[in-house]
């Protein structure tokens, strides 16, 4: 479920299509889609559990996400919010996931974004902040 929400007037208010693109992408685990809401040269940069880190490029970014979010055994989008904050997008999305990568039963993953589009209205630069996979109890 994607919940658009608006917070500035409409002339002020960044883009939201692609972060909406880039949410579906990211659901539907096509990782080609979420890269296309991507501009070539964009910027990840994400407050992860270990630390800070940087991507550059859409390709990259597309493949980080994959490596977080692809191989696994079930994949559930529990909650996404698009909406901007400050003349910025604002992109928060939970997931719960199975994979063997992680041990057994349910994980979930929280994180929220900030982000700039280009020009050509696509994501230029991707500000993010990772809870980490969070082990569930009761869940199998």
């Amino acid at each position: 479920m994607m919940t658009p929400r608006s917070h500035g007037a409409a002339s002020v208010a960044p883009e939201a299509a692609p972060a909406g693109s880039f949410v579906e992408g990211l659901a539907a685990q096509d990782f080609a889609h979420l890269g296309g809401a991507l501009a070539a040269g964009a910027c990840l940069r994400a407050l992860l559990p270990a630390g800070l880190r940087e991507w550059t490029g859409a390709e990259a970014i597309a493949d980080r996400f994959a490596c977080w979010f692809g191989d696994t055994e079930d994949f559930e989008l529990v909650e996404a919010t698009v909406g901007e904050v400050g003349g910025r997008l604002h992109l928060h999305w939970r997931l719960r996931l199975r994979a063997e990568r992680l041990g057994s039963g349910w994980f979930t993953v929280e994180q929220q974004a900030y982000a700039d589009t280009d020009d050509g209205g696509r994501i230029a630069r991707l500000d993010l902040l990772c809870t980490g996979y969070r082990p569930e109890g009761g869940h199998d």
